[in-house]
């Protein structure tokens, strides 16, 4: 009844622009409109907002051509063109005057058998649809999206009294399938699920910091990557939602929170903040900076910190407790909390009051435990939800922790007293409900998290870098799980021992993990070990295995298939290049970046793209030079579809899916469909177009130095890259296979690591986190 195949949105702001955006991605028409403005050009500022949309810091959209379904216009002269859309969309300020009146528009033009949605997460939906026919409010509902849109898989969906639950039911199916979102449905309360226990976190971490005299590099080494939330921290957070829009936030929660609620105590603006904003110190979209500002604004590298006191800049202190440093390293946010120090005292505060919280919004507030853990995890980026986060600490801990403290103990978490939030049962993962019985942990049809479901099996193998698992209907799974997924020796030893194991007993193998990302490339640390060291036996028997490794996974008698998500860089993407077939998420960011620390791909990346360049080109010299500048320029694409005109997205083979929920069971798919009638492909030899084109690629070299646009080491690692792909040294013509291009890679990555500038280039890499121009 309720197909959605045309959209408007109404609010070309940050949010209504990043829905207008993923409407686009999906494949949908969609209207954008806003107020008129003053001049000539009335749909100014609808227009100006689609520029931001095409923003290379960060765009919103899957491809930039994704634009033309966009149409834009104005509230007083194009209201006819909702006539026949689908789903009208309202994303425009916070004010229940302005939402009703625009209602009363809308409702004037649209055709019946439309919905309308605000993005509202303060104004009840009682109120909005007050007053409107009862067609209209059969037909409403809140679809609260978090930003940005495009990258955000949170959608909290909520019903009023009177929306019919076909509508409901149309939206939750539009927005998971084909928006990629993760749904939560929400009761209609006050800051529903995310922002609910998400700002109530920030400002108890933020309070809790200045109460106890931490500074703000301090609280964020806790309250950050140990903890498993993002890296940010909770002054990193300020600075790049904007001081003055939080702030913002937290008084609009203060005002619709009931006055018993938790939230009151730690809704108050801190007097330094009230100066900052004050004073124009807003953070990242300011001019001045906020808690932190860049040491070097030309080039971002470094950063300074407020002093609370003095009210002016000091050097950073990137100075860790080392509580932080082993909690981080283990994945384990519990040791925070095992110490005597200030340090343990402020982890213990901020997760004890952050947790008891969202405990008591169960059942009141929503009924199941996932739903707040899933409106945390998908909306926030924590690892785990607050329920799974009591079950690590271990519940009846908890309560004697707090009873000690002399706190309250919440009475959901005195139900989980003795058992824990979730457990498996019978082969199935369970959830424990507000009157202490277990239900199944039931996810829609074709949604799977294997993080779920790896709590469910036993690992055939597994090393401190990855683990293998039999994931039923003789389908292996390789999941990676080091720091960032770097991969070094262990992931590789993990990886051959899977495929020897697959090759005999499945029917397909698959690649995929839950993490942000997929692998951040080799283990840089490892490499520079080597590097440092002088050992290059030790970097070339690493790189031959690294190679034989994936050679052995290409050539399985089994179909492999990857199902990535996040960054698949480097080395990391080496590996998805040998793969029978890629199933990626449609945020997957992908690219073969070792220039940037001065090396070449050693995995096989040259290799595999120089294939790939040579057959989508039809001559190898032309796919050569396409290789050589793909490479050399350490060129990464943000999407699949970016990613297919530079080889990297094999069109016809490879596929794209909008939510990452989906990806192992649609891989799992692929991968039997596949089983039946596989049969191995193999590369034959290239004929190689030797030493006037490697030539060639050193007089560029030259000419780009010369014009300012290379640095010296660019084209020391540029000359090694045109030697991999031209051959060398040899005849034109002259005939190489796969081996003797991996033979290549290592000469070519040794060759550079024995350079002082590639040491140097790794070391800031791992310092800085950004490219050392050398």
């Amino acid at each position: 009844m309720y197909d959605i195949n045309k959209a408007a949105v109404i609010g070309a702001g940050t949010m209504g622009l990043g829905i207008a955006g993923q409407l686009a991605n999906a494949g949908v028409e969609v209207t954008l409109l806003d107020i008129p403005a003053s001049g000539d050009n009335r749909n100014a500022i609808a227009e100006r907002a689609l520029e931001r949309l095409l923003d290379e810091n960060q765009p919103g959209l899957l491809h930039r051509d994704f634009v033309k379904r966009i149409r834009i216009g104005n509230i007083e002269d194009d209201m006819a063109l909702l006539a026949d859309v689908d789903w009208i969309a309202e994303a425009i300020v916070e004010r229940l005057d302005l939402k009703k009146a625009l209602y009363r528009q809308i409702d004037a033009v649209r055709k019946p058998g439309s919905i309308v949605s605000s993005n509202t997460s303060t104004i009840p939906i009682s109120l909005l649809v007050e007053g409107m026919p009862e067609s209209f409010q059969a037909e409403f509902a809140i679809t609260h999206f978090f930003n940005p849109v495009r990258y955000m898989r949170l959608l909290e969906l909520v019903r009023g009294t009177h929306t019919r639950q076909q509508v409901i039911a149309a939206l939750e199916a539009f927005c998971d399938r084909r928006l990629g979102k993760g749904i939560v449905v929400c009761n209609d309360t006050p800051g529903f699920l995310g922002n609910r226990v998400g700002v109530f976190a920030i400002q108890t971490a933020l309070h809790a910091a200045l109460q106890m005299g931490l500074s703000p590099e301090e609280a964020d080494s806790i309250f950050g990557r140990p903890m498993g939330i993002p890296k940010t921290g909770v002054f990193g957070l300020y600075d790049l939602i904007g001081i003055d829009l939080m702030s913002d936030v937290a008084k609009s929660l203060e005002s619709i929170l009931p006055p018993e609620d938790a939230f009151h105590a730690v809704a108050a603006e801190l007097p330094v903040m009230q100066r900052m904003i004050a004073e124009g110190y807003i953070g990242n979209k300011g001019t001045r900076g906020g808690f932190y500002r860049a040491a070097n604004v030309a080039n971002g590298i470094g950063r300074k910190t407020l002093d609370f006191d003095t009210f002016s800049y000091r050097d950073h202190d990137a100075t860790r407790p080392q509580a932080a440093v082993d909690a981080e390293l283990a994945g384990d946010f519990t040791l925070l909390l095992q110490g005597d120090d200030r340090y343990a005292a402020y982890a213990w505060r901020v997760l004890s009051e952050t947790l008891c919280y969202a405990a008591e919004l169960v059942p009141d507030v929503n009924e199941s435990l996932v739903a707040v853990d899933d409106a945390m995890k998908l909306g926030y980026n924590w690892i785990q939800g607050p329920h799974e986060m009591l079950d690590a600490i271990g519940v009846d801990n908890l309560i004697a922790r707090l009873e000690q403290d002399g706190r309250p103990v919440p009475e959901f978490i005195r139900t989980a007293a003795g058992q824990s939030f979730y457990r498996v049962h019978a082969g199935r993962l369970q959830y424990l409900l507000a009157d202490g019985s277990y239900e199944d942990l039931e996810r829609a049809e074709g949604i799977l998290r294997f993080s779920e479901q790896r709590r469910t099996l036993k690992a055939i193998e597994e090393n401190e870098a990855a683990s293998y698992f039999d994931i039923g209907n003789a389908v292996g799974l390789i999941e990676f799980h080091s720091k960032a997924n770097a991969l070094g020796p262990m992931s590789m030893q993990l990886i051959e021992s899977a495929v020897a194991h697959a090759s005999e007993h499945m029917q397909a193998l698959l690649i995929h993990n839950d993490a942000q990302h997929f692998s951040c490339g080799a283990d840089l640390t490892s490499i520079l070990g080597f590097v440092a060291s002088g050992d290059m036996q030790g970097l070339d028997a690493f790189l031959k295995h690294y190679q034989q490794t994936l050679m052995q996974m290409r050539y399985a008698p089994i179909p492999v298939v990857a199902a990535p998500s996040g960054l698949s860089m480097g080395g990391g993407f080496e590996v998805l290049l040998h793969t029978d077939k890629v199933i990626y998420h449609a945020n997957s960011v992908t690219g073969l970046v070792e220039s940037l620390v001065g090396v070449v791909p050693g995995g096989g990346g040259v290799k595999e793209m120089l294939y790939r360049w040579a057959e989508k080109e039809g001559d190898v010299a032309k796919g050569a030079w396409k290789a050589f500048m793909n490479i050399g320029y350490g060129k990464t694409a943000r999407s699949p579809l970016e990613a297919e005109p530079l080889a990297m997205f094999r069109d016809g083979v490879d596929s794209y899916i909008m939510n990452r929920d989906r990806l192992l069971a649609t891989a799992t798919d692929a991968a039997l469909a596949m089983a039946p009638d596989y049969t191995v492909s193999r590369h034959g030899t290239l004929r190689m177009p030797g030493r006037d084109t490697w030539a060639e690629m050193q007089d560029w070299l030259a000419e780009a130095h010369a014009k300012g646009l290379l640095t010296p080491h660019d084209v020391t690692t540029g000359t090694q890259i045109g030697m991999i792909v031209t051959g060398g040294d040899i005849d034109a013509g002259t005939e190489l296979t796969e081996n003797d291009l991996f033979d290549l890679e290592r000469k070519a990555f040794l060759a550079l690591g024995r350079t002082t500038e590639t040491r140097q280039r790794i070391e800031f890499m791992l310092e800085h986190g950004t490219p050392l121009r050398n």
